[in-house]
Order: structure tokens, then sequence, then C-alpha cells
């Protein structure tokens, strides 16, 4: 896709929805010997969801593993809608867009791997990271130039900004 015509279906997201293995992480999955799984977040990535909550992007999550680890790094960002252990991701965005009273068009959304494909399918903007397979990279609206856990998110989220021409907007606390 064309950049411009990129930027142009931005200034209509007005939710982001996000996979949390391979995008928000590197997506290799680290236990104890206890069993207890932990997971490295990117903070740039958190701080990009706190600027994207901050220009009225609601940021959701959709994720096909449950976690301890994923639920606190969720509730630290405030991000209210955190649906986890899910299956069918395709549905799950229908509910979690009807819920927030929008269109899955309105939606853009980060998957890296085929259980993302069905709402990959059906979002107004698809993304992807870098090191996605090819397979899905075809398929989406957008590439990362970084990978997954290694602020993908925040790369992302700065285009999303510069859509809306709304730097003033969130550089107003820090100037």
């Amino acid at each position: 896709m064309k950049k411009n015509d990129l930027l142009s279906r931005l200034r209509e997201v007005r939710a982001l929805i996000l996979d949390v293995d391979g995008v928000l992480t590197d997506g290799r999955l680290h236990f104890t010997e206890h069993g207890e799984e932990h997971k490295i977040f990117h903070s740039r990535d958190g701080h990009g969801i706190k600027m994207a909550q901050k220009i009225g992007i609601e940021v959701a999550i959709i994720s096909g593993r449950a976690s301890p680890a994923l639920r606190h790094r969720a509730d630290n960002l405030g991000i209210t809608h955190c649906l986890i252990g899910v299956r069918d991701k395709g549905e799950a965005l229908e509910t979690l867009a009807a819920t927030l009273g929008i269109r899955p068009e309105a939606c853009a959304v980060m998957g890296d791997d085929v259980i993302d494909l069905p709402m990959l399918n059906r979002a107004g903007v698809s993304v992807t990271v870098a090191d996605a397979p090819r397979l899905i990279q075809a398929r989406v609206d957008w590439v990362t130039r970084l990978g997954g856990g290694q602020g993908a998110v925040r790369e992302f989220i700065d285009l999303l900004i510069d859509a809306r021409d709304a730097w003033p907007t969130v550089l107003a606390d820090y100037e």
C-alpha cells in the first residue's frame, strides 16, 4: 500500500488491537524450572501505547495465550480490554469492536502469525512486524522495520500520530 493511502486510512482508526507473543514480545517463551512464564516487553512500546491513548485511540489486546505477566503489563498500561486465551481472533475482534461501538474497519490490528489472520483480514489497517513470516507480511497493509518486542508497536504508533498531526498533543506534557 502506498504511504499516502495508509496515512489517510490511519486517520480513521479509533482502536489499536495488539497481539502479544511476537508483537509486544519477541515471541520467545521463557519458563522457570517451576513453570512460571516470564515475558519481556519493550519500554518504548509501553510509552507508545500511553501516547496513543492520549490522542484518543483505544488500545486493546487479543492474545491466544493467557499469562499473569501479560495481565500485569496490560493493567500497568491502562489497557482495559484484554482478551486472552482467544481461539478465534476474528470473532474476538468483531466482539471487541461492538463493545467499543465501532466497526472492525475502524481498528488497526498488529499480529505476526497465522492465528492472527482472521483479525488482520477484518481490520481497517493490518500491520505486522519485520520478523513475521513472509506469508503474513504479504497479507498486511504495512510491515514495521523493527521486529516483535523490539519497539515495533511504538514504530507503528508514531506513524499513527504522524497521520493525525497529533504530535503537539502528545508532546504537550513534555515541553
